[in-house]
Order: structure tokens, then sequence, then C-alpha cells
């Protein structure tokens, strides 16, 4: 079983408009609603790749029932989220049609006691004993002790579980310094742990603050990751359009995956890219196209660094 860790779960609603401008009304063509939060995504690719998994993390109030609900469809999945007293946040997607482009609001998350997360901290530690590896994803709700990814890396490792760390900012910062096994951030949120914004120099560094292997999302550029086996980019053939909104997700679940099948870094890369492109060809986040996902897959550009 593979344990994705949400803390701030949320509700995402997609909406598509014919083109998006500011300071007018806008007739919305499509809406969907999905489980949220990067943690969730990541689960629910795991799921649909074939592996079973556990999701915790917080939900709370009619949102978060509704989170649950839309969970319980989902096979291979199985909802091990705590409850909360407040309620769980929502994210507003607005896709226009007309460009690809997708803006993106985000609520905060709800507020989250000292027994709540005490609670989770139980819960947590239960399923470590059954876990293959973790995933800790997104942003802290407010309440939750900046240092708690931290914690939890260092509980991962104390039961012989191989984690994988993508989160941003002081949270980010801590967490590394507990030495996890992975960490994915994008090229912005590397230079904010780093001070670098050249990509090898600073993933390298990143390498250095404690994780054991450092995965840097480039957008369109694909991944740079420096590991105790080589240093690598790999890259999609060719650049696409459509929504990336979750292809970072997908690719913290291909990498998830790979390393419990015992995959090398070349073909976690590999599999990693061509989910974050198949992605980017899906309509929401959590999902992904399934031709598009082959078809990069057998043409991903490796280059060792």
């Amino acid at each position: 079983m593979i344990l994705t860790v949400t803390l701030n779960t949320a509700l995402d609603v997609t909406h598509h408009v014919p083109k998006l401008l500011p300071h007018t009304s806008h007739r919305v063509t499509a809406v969907s609603e999905r489980p949220g939060g990067k943690g969730l995504n990541v689960a629910r690719v795991l799921a649909a790749l074939g592996h079973e998994v556990t999701a915790t993390g917080f939900a709370g109030g009619r949102t978060g029932a509704v989170v649950r609900e839309l969970l319980s469809g989902t096979a291979r999945l199985t909802d091990a989220l705590v409850p909360c007293a407040g309620t769980t946040r929502r994210t507003l997607a607005v896709v226009d049609e007309a460009s690809g482009d997708t803006t993106q609001f985000n609520e905060p998350g709800p507020q989250i006691g000292s027994a709540e997360w005490a609670a989770f901290l139980g819960r947590y530690q239960d399923l470590l004993a059954g876990a293959a590896a973790v995933a800790l994803c997104g942003s802290l709700p407010p309440g939750v002790p900046v240092g708690a990814y931290a914690v939890l890396v260092r509980a991962a490792r104390a039961a012989g579980v191989p984690v994988l760390l993508d989160t941003s900012g002081e949270a980010l910062r801590r967490g590394v310094a507990a030495r996890p096994e992975m960490i994915k951030p994008n090229a912005a949120e590397l230079a904010e742990l780093t001070g670098s914004r050249e990509p090898l120099q600073a993933t390298r560094d990143a390498r250095r603050r404690g994780a054991h292997a450092v995965v840097t999302s480039l957008g369109p550029g694909g991944l740079l990751a420096a590991t105790p086996q080589g240093t690598w980019q790999a890259a999609p053939p060719r650049a696409l359009t459509g929504n990336p909104t979750g292809a970072g997700d997908s690719a913290v679940a291909g990498l998830l995956s790979a390393l419990t099948e015992g995959l090398d870094w070349p073909a976690r890369l590999t599999r990693a890219v061509a989910l974050s492109a198949a992605t980017v060809h899906a309509p929401t986040a959590g999902d992904f196209d399934p031709r598009t996902y082959e078809e990069v897959r057998g043409s991903v550009k490796l280059t060792a660094c």
C-alpha cells in the first residue's frame, strides 16, 4: 500500500469558459468537481495505475463530506481522512478555452486545533505500519505547526518507509532537513529554498541540505533529477497545450509508483514525465489521458547532466 498525506484537502471545482476576460461576466460551458489537494491528486493517479492507495489528512464540514463521497467511488483507494471541525477548502480553476490557460483560486483551509493534529499523528503512525512508501504533499492548513512535515518525515524514516515530500516555503526548508528519500519542488520553490535560480546548481544544493534525491519540475522542460545514481533531465518530445493543473502531482505519482516497483532512475523519470504530460491533456487534476501517456512514455528525451 502507498500512503498519501494531504493535510490541506480541497474540493477542486473547474469551470471552462470560451475566453477569460477581466471585468466581465462569463458563460460557463462545463463544470466539474473532484477531490483535491496535491496528495489526493497523487492518490487518484496511483489508483488508476493499479496501486492500492490509502489517503489521509483532514476533512471537515459540508465540503469535506463531498470530498469523501467522491473518493468513495475510486477503486483501490481507501479513505483514512481524519475529521476536523472546520470546513475543507475549495479551489476554483477557470480554464480559458481560447488560450488553454488556467487561472487558479485557492482558499486557505480550515483551522486545525491541537487535539485534531494529535489525532492525525496517531492515525499516521498506525498507517505507516502497512505502507510501502509515503507521499507528503501540499500546503499546511492554519493551525498545523510549520515543522509538521519534518515530524512526518522523521516518523516515516523511523518506520523504514521511504518518503517523498512535495511542498514549499518554510515547510519545505524544515522538511528537507529531516532527510526525506525525495523532494519534488518546482523551479520557483527550489530557488526559494536554495537562493539559486540556476536549476542544476539549485537541485544539487538541495541534496546537500538533506534530501536523498531531488527532482525539480521545469514545466514544459520536464524534470531535472539529482540522485545518488546520477543526474538527468527528462523532457517530453514536444510542448503540450492543455490544462497543466495537477501535472506535478502526476509526476509525484509516477516517481512513487516506480520506486515501489523497484525501477531505476531513468525509468522513474520516464514514467513521471509521461504521466505529467498526459495530465495536461486530461480535463481535471488527478486524471491523465492514457493515449498521451503511452505516446510520451515511448519518446521521453533523457539526458545525463
